[in-house]
């Protein structure tokens, strides 16, 4: 079902451009509410909103304004001031963004995780078998997508390399979001495309590590076993810690964890990929090594 907007005080994009972000406020003001001990009928109740009207704005299925945000959280006695006025931004923040030329043409979990870069405080990602696609090459990323199954056709492999480039636009401009990428070695060995492209993409991963909000950080494979060794999450941190997003690569697509206890799990495992990579220096005079190794 569409996203529909509230006649009074909406923003008037459409549900769509807000898929993300309006889930995500749904979903936290729905926690505000089952903190309070509140059913969605009781707080209709409370703030003359119905339970109808609560209960869709929880699911996404309506907008809400920034001034309705405040008001459902006074109702639910929220005293985190600083959480209700991130999430009154999200409610307000109508612009529709880059990756809505790609709705047609991408699966929406892409859109998603652009959106959720664009909007981090700050990135983190960690990478066992892949090295990370916000330092990708333009020609390591295409041979990556030419890797799927099934294959994609030429036209939509170029829309999926397009918006992979276009979303390092984050690491650039005046206002570059701080980005930490922990590499395992094991990434860093394979050779995609033969020695030239590997030699030209670990470059590029070692020229962007001298970037001033840019981290790359080596986990050699000396240092062993380690929790989740077999993922790739990425972590973006939201305004406040409560809207922080991990994002898992799956087989069958990308993954989106906002509980409170899945955040909790995965600040702590980046905190064991951050103790167990290289220091700054280190890890990048061990990538000029891999490449003097090709």
């Amino acid at each position: 079902m569409p996203v529909q907007h509230e006649p009074h005080g909406g923003t008037g994009d459409t549900g769509a451009e807000r898929a993300v972000r309006q889930r995500r406020l749904g979903g936290e003001l729905r926690k505000l509410r089952e903190r309070a001990g509140l059913s969605a009928t009781e707080a209709g109740t409370l703030t003359g909103l119905g339970q109808s009207r609560v209960s869709n704005i929880e699911v996404a299925r309506i907008g809400v304004s920034a001034e309705r945000v405040r008001t459902l959280a006074r109702a639910y006695g929220c005293a985190d001031a600083t959480l209700v006025e991130a999430l009154a931004v999200m409610a307000a923040s109508g612009k529709r963004g880059w990756w809505e030329d790609y709705r047609e043409k991408l699966p929406p979990d892409l859109l998603d995780l652009a959106e959720t870069e664009q909007h981090a405080t700050a990135i983190w990602t960690a990478q066992v078998s892949h090295l990370p696609g916000l330092l990708q090459t333009t020609d390591y990323a295409r041979l990556t997508f030419l890797q799927n199954v099934p294959e994609p056709s030429p036209p939509h492999v170029e829309h999926l390399v397009s918006h992979r480039i276009k979303r390092q636009e984050v690491l650039y401009g005046d206002a570059p979001v701080p980005y930490t990428a922990i590499i395992h070695e094991a990434a860093l060995r394979m050779e995609f495309g033969g020695h030239s492209l590997t030699q030209k993409q670990l470059e590029h991963i070692a020229a962007m590590s001298e970037r001033e909000r840019v981290r790359v950080l080596v986990i050699p494979l000396s240092a062993g076993i380690f929790p989740g060794a077999g993922q790739t999450v990425v972590y973006a941190e939201g305004v406040v810690p409560q809207l922080d997003t991990v994002q898992l690569d799956t087989e069958h697509g990308a993954v989106f964890e906002y509980a409170d206890a899945q955040l909790d799990r995965y600040r702590t495992f980046m905190k064991r990929f951050e103790a167990m990579a290289l220091g700054e220096t280190a890890s990048r005079d061990f990538i000029h090594t891999v490449i003097n190794d090709l």
